[in-house]
């Protein structure tokens, strides 16, 4: 019988369950391309003529208060340089560190007048004149600053080609990539490993656990309500510990006495303490964020770190830090990994567009501070985005 090459790559994921080989991978990423490289050749007769203008936010004043910090601007439609393309955005992804974007932290210069933002997923509404690779109405998602915006444009290899034009793929950029790359190349996971994930309902964490457990590691995931446990739960979590209910000290050192062999961390606090002085020997802490600390406007430290030389020293332990943009020569395995992950459904991606509150989803530009809010009041789930 005839054997597809979608077939092909499925029965080798399959039979490689966790540790692709890199042949597979550009395989698997050169079918991705193909598939959505095969658009309909009336697909951009049937896009709408584009805009003379289009709508931006942008940051007016430097704080941790987004609402504060932002407002909607009008500016003209930018043409795209001749190795550019011009996106269409459809779906922003909300981050936690939206907000130190928005107070000026990751600028040497005390700047305004920027877009803030990281990732989004649209569509190709216009290319240079050198590009080959992509086509008018081509689904794509993009990972880098100024991202919330209607339409920006950006270089044609920073544009990741995607199946669909679904707010799913946004779980595979900051969140997706901190996840996967963090455990593999500075956590080091590897089966029977005890990993703690902190946050683990959250964008990121939700998809950590996914990733360990893929890894056949004991998952243990840190979460702070009942629908937050139950979807832990769901993901596979081997232990759930809901913060609320347990005590997180008591919790590891009655049921983990010999320790965690890597803490996936990203609330700094207490909760970085108790993982630290709860690592293994030879156990590894990640730390990927404190976001305890991110809405104080005069401090952006993490306290508690007196005990820390001891700790390392008498458990051989190690505490590394990890910024995603440190690591992008990795993007392009992991994009394909993650895309053939989702194909499939080895990885879910848990979403949270605010349908269920009260003040409705969240659509369009203005409703950007309220999704910021909405994840930092530690209620969301899954990785929160906005519909343009």
């Amino acid at each position: 019988s005839h054997v597809t090459l979608e077939d092909d790559i499925v029965q080798t994921y399959l039979n490689q369950p966790v540790d692709l080989s890199e042949k597979y991978v550009q395989r698997k990423f050169d079918y991705i391309s193909e598939k959505t490289s095969n658009l309909n050749s009336t697909m951009a007769a049937r896009m709408a003529s584009l805009p003379n203008t289009f709508r931006k936010l942008v940051v007016k004043t430097l704080t941790t208060n987004f609402a504060e910090a932002t407002e909607v601007v009008t500016a003209q439609l930018p043409k795209p340089k001749a190795n550019e393309v011009l996106i269409k955005n459809r779906y922003l992804g909300i981050n936690a560190t939206d907000i130190n974007i928005t107070a000026g932290r990751y600028h040497k210069t005390k700047i305004t007048g920027f877009v803030p933002g990281l990732e989004a997923v649209g569509e190709i509404a216009e290319v240079g004149s050198d590009v080959k690779s992509f086509l008018v109405g081509q689904p794509v998602a993009y990972q880098g600053f100024g991202c919330f915006t209607e339409y920006l444009c950006v270089s044609s290899e920073y544009a990741w080609r995607i199946p669909e034009l679904k707010p799913e793929f946004l779980g595979f950029l900051v969140c997706g990539r901190t996840a996967l790359i963090g455990l593999d190349k500075v956590g080091r996971i590897k089966k029977g490993d005890r990993v703690l994930i902190t946050a683990a309902a959250g964008g990121t964490g939700h998809l950590a656990v996914q990733y360990a457990k893929q890894k056949k590691c004991h998952v243990v995931g840190l979460c702070s309500s009942d629908e937050k446990e139950q979807l832990v739960r769901e993901l596979g979590c081997n232990r759930v510990i809901n913060y609320k209910k347990e005590n997180l000290a008591d919790v590891l050192q009655e049921e983990y006495p010999n320790g965690i062999d890597v803490v996936w961390e990203t609330v700094g606090g207490d909760v970085f303490n108790q993982c630290l002085y709860n690592l293994a020997i030879r156990g590894r802490l990640i730390v990927v964020g404190f976001i305890t600390q991110y809405k104080s406007e005069s401090s952006y430290k993490a306290p508690g770190l007196d005990a820390l030389p001891e700790k390392l020293l008498m458990s051989s332990a190690s505490v590394h830090g990890f910024m995603l943009s440190h690591y992008s020569r990795e993007f392009e395995y992991y994009h394909a990994l993650l895309l053939g992950s989702f194909e499939l459904n080895r990885i879910k991606v848990q979403l949270d567009c605010g349908e269920m509150l009260q003040t409705g989803a969240f659509k369009g530009l203005e409703s950007i501070p309220r999704a910021v809010e909405h994840l930092h009041t530690g209620k969301s789930m899954g990785k929160v985005y906005v519909e343009i």
